[in-house]
């Protein structure tokens, strides 16, 4: 059965082949995202933009808030926590 049921299904390869590729980019992006290193250069280009004023100090605030908040998750799940919730 297993046979038939692959060739009957031979013309969605292309669906499951592209589901595939979409998963792992969605892996990679997401572990690039949670990269500790990542979010402290983005919390250094963050206070270089302050210092140059680009920025304001309230955009600063909250994105700030935001990468350290990335960066605790991040920390978390590095540490072998899970989702950011303690065992």
């Amino acid at each position: 059965m297993g046979l038939i049921s692959e060739v009957l299904l031979l013309p969605f390869a292309p669906v499951r082949g592209s589901g595939w590729v979409i998963g792992q980019v969605l892996a990679e992006a997401e572990r690039i995202y949670c990269d500790p290193a990542t979010v402290r250069a983005e919390l250094a280009r963050l206070e270089e933009k302050l210092e140059a004023g680009e920025i304001t100090e309230e955009k600063f605030d909250r994105q700030e808030d935001e990468l350290l908040d990335r960066l605790e998750i991040a920390t978390r799940t590095s540490a072998g926590l899970g989702n950011g919730t303690a065992p």
